[in-house]
């Protein structure tokens, strides 16, 4: 649906409708939330320790496993996911610089994993 045909439609609801309609919205849709929640409260630094810990979690996770989950697939959508919350520029190339500098820590202590890694 485009824009402008959901703008038309949000024009003829009244205060109220539009009102339940984002409080629907919050309940039902998990990224909504998120973000809801980042809009009202915007602590650009707690949100961001969040998604370093998604991270770092990837590499060295709190089990002492000796074989870790690396998944990058994990690493990338909390990266894209801070990035749709629209935070400065400087935390998000904070965060885009963590992946890599996980990976080469972990990389310099355990040596190559796999050639894709």
């Amino acid at each position: 649906m485009p824009k402008s045909t959901l703008k038309q439609h949000f024009q003829t609801l009244t205060k109220e409708q539009t009102i339940d309609l984002v409080l629907q919205i919050y309940d039902n849709v998990k990224p909504a939330r998120v973000f809801m929640e980042y809009y009202l409260n915007p602590n650009e630094k707690e949100i961001l320790e969040k998604y370093h810990k998604i991270i770092i979690q990837m590499f060295y996770p709190d089990t002492k496993s000796l074989n870790p989950k690396i998944r990058f697939s994990v690493c990338k959508k909390a990266i894209s996911d801070f990035r749709a919350l629209k935070p400065s520029p400087d935390l998000l190339a904070d965060l885009m610089i963590t992946l890599p500098e996980t990976a080469c820590g972990f990389t310099y202590e355990f040596g190559d994993m796999w050639e894709q890694y």
